[in-house]
């Protein structure tokens, strides 16, 4: 049996809703990364704040992971 191709599907596009929000929340300066206490702290915290850090902290093992392939 032949298997299908999938599409890769662009979820991280549709999970980004309002880029920038997070870095202005947590009061880091554009163009430079949010620290990691601020990121880590933020993820404790309940509603949009904490989800949106808790994405960030997950977006930023993907993008190691793929550096060391």
């Amino acid at each position: 049996m032949a298997t299908k191709k999938r599409k890769p599907r662009k979820w991280i596009q549709q999970a980004v809703k309002r880029p920038g929000a997070l870095r202005k929340a947590l009061g880091a300066k554009k163009g430079q990364t949010i620290p990691a206490g601020k990121l880590r702290a933020a993820a404790k915290r309940k509603g949009r704040i904490g989800r949106q850090a808790r994405l960030a902290q997950t977006l930023k093992k993907l993008s190691k992971r793929k550096k060391r392939k």
